[in-house]
């Protein structure tokens, strides 16, 4: 059954592509309303049109997010042609009858893809868009209905053949648009779905300076204060609290006095001693060029050695469980400089990441090893009484830097790593360079990796540096080539169950 269209409704958000419809249901006489912005723009064309207000009676209200829904409106969508109480009905409420409905929807997703600023975001969620569309396709008997700009081209077609359609087309239309607000719904509902964790922490959220980079928006939603206690400097952002929780993660595995220093969230230098001054001297020489503008953290209370050798370099943030007066007087010296007191709390129990509009959740990765197997051929802290120390820490290290990763350690300090490399050898051999970049002598330093050596190639060109000793979790099916190596050259290697890969 054809049908001729003899009014229309536009009310779009994108204009684009507009222009030849407007004149061409111009041309055919076609009763047009429309709505704000759409109607500004009909008008610039020259075309005249019917604001909706004349309809509804009633002004767009409350920022815009009520103007179309009206049953005077609605109405002349609904309305069945053949139905003689509805015609009754709408001649007796002055209802005029709507036969092409033009609609399109706030962009919702592309807002996603443009900023995590939830207002920014509710407010594109469409309400009287997908009910107009709705109602239009519902009523596909008698309405045309346009959900997308795609279909431009073939609204055209049919004005250019009078404007008249067929039972068909107008069931196809309708297809396409409950199609469209059912992806509408869907990318709203994935929304609401990977949001739903923070809900519990939306009194704490915090808007952040900006993001990674500067024209990323971001917002922070948890509370800092269960965390950390900030004493000085400047509003922490993205990038500082991204490092912030690198350096906590990584400073609770340890007891002994530690000093670390963290760069984009890997550790570029880190040492024990009994003395905080001579951790943090070790912890610097590991890698002093890394450790400008980075993150430093420790387990112990500053004092005012420490601190006066601290203050000599620049660096975003300081992490303590406490400072000396004397040390905290010495370190607020400088407005922007961060200082967080760290409180006694427990590690995460869970890890969340963001990605493909859902969310990852995994366990914090909180073990060591699962067990303590010496293959090698001789057992460790044999030839050094620190060497089954060195390998310990050596893991901890390796299990806090980007896979993949390799951590050379001697006498209780990182004197190398290699970390975010493709190739494990790489990783390696830029472990090497590092410790030979600043003088280290690699002869009786240990070496542990983040995951299985698939070959023997890494513990050869570890040996011809001067490593003695390896830890690695094991479970390659060619194990037993680095195992064969090591016991070949008297070299420890201990495997311990537990891989750490960390992207």
């Amino acid at each position: 059954m054809q049908k001729k269209i003899k009014s229309a409704l536009i009310s779009v958000f994108y204009k684009e592509g507009l222009d030849n419809i407007i004149h061409l249901l111009n041309k055919l006489e076609i009763k047009i309303y429309s709505t704000g912005g759409t109607r500004d723009y009909i008008e610039k064309l020259g075309i005249t049109c019917i604001a909706v207000e004349t309809l509804t009676t009633y002004p767009s209200i409350l920022g815009g997010r009520v103007k179309t829904l009206h049953p005077a409106l609605f109405g002349g969508i609904l309305a069945k042609r053949a139905d003689t109480t509805h015609i009754s009905e709408m001649k007796e409420f002055n209802i005029p009858e709507i036969d092409l409905v033009v609609v399109d929807l706030y962009p919702f997703e592309e807002t996603l893809k443009n900023t995590v600023d939830e207002e920014l975001i509710i407010e594109k969620i469409d309400v009287g868009g997908p009910s107009m569309l709705r109602a239009a396709a519902k009523n596909y008997k008698d309405v045309v209905v346009i959900a997308s700009k795609k279909d431009y081209n073939l609204l055209e077609e049919i004005l250019k053949q009078q404007g008249e359609t067929t039972l068909a087309q107008r069931r196809m239309f309708a297809t396409k648009a409950f199609d469209v607000c059912t992806e509408y719904d869907n990318a709203i509902s994935n929304y609401f779905n990977s949001t739903a964790f923070i809900t519990p922490f939306n009194k704490y959220k915090k808007d952040l300076r900006y993001g990674e980079n500067p024209h990323q928006h971001a917002a922070y939603y948890g509370n800092l204060e269960q965390a950390f206690i900030q004493l000085h400097g400047k509003e922490l952002s993205y990038n500082n609290l991204v490092d912030v929780d690198a350096a906590i993660n990584l400073i609770m595995e340890f007891r002994q006095t530690t000093f670390a220093i963290i760069k984009h969230t890997n550790v570029c230098g880190i040492a024990q001693s009994a003395d905080l001054i001579k951790a943090w001297n070790a912890a610097l020489a590991g890698d002093p060029e890394s450790a400008f503008g980075g993150v430093l953290v420790c387990n112990k209370a500053v004092d005012a050695a420490t601190a006066m050798a601290i203050n000599e370099i620049f660096f975003e943030v300081l992490i303590a469980p406490s400072f000396n007066n004397d040390a905290l007087l010495m370190l607020t010296s400088r407005k922007n400089r961060i200082i967080l007191q760290h409180k006694e709390s427990d590690l995460p129990g869970l890890q969340f990441k963001s990605l493909l509009n859902g969310v990852l959740i995994q366990e914090n990765d909180n073990g060591n090893y699962s067990d303590w197997k010496e293959v090698g051929g001789r057992e460790s802290g044999t030839e050094k009484n620190e060497e089954k120390e060195d390998l310990v820490l050596a893991n901890i290290i390796c299990k806090h830097l980007k896979s993949n990763a390799i951590a050379l350690v001697k006498d209780k300090q990182l004197i190398g790593k290699g970390c975010g490399q493709t190739s494990r050898i790489d990783a390696l051999r830029n472990a090497i360079d590092k410790a030979k970049q600043f003088n280290f002598n690699l002869d009786g330093a240990v070496l542990a990796s983040d995951a299985f050596f698939p070959f023997d190639d890494c513990v050869k060109i570890a040996h011809a540096a001067g490593i003695i000793a390896f830890i690695q979790p094991g479970g390659s099916i060619r194990d037993v080539d680095s195992i064969e190596y090591c016991k070949k050259n008297k070299m420890a290697m201990v495997i311990t169950g537990m891989r750490h890969f960390k992207h």
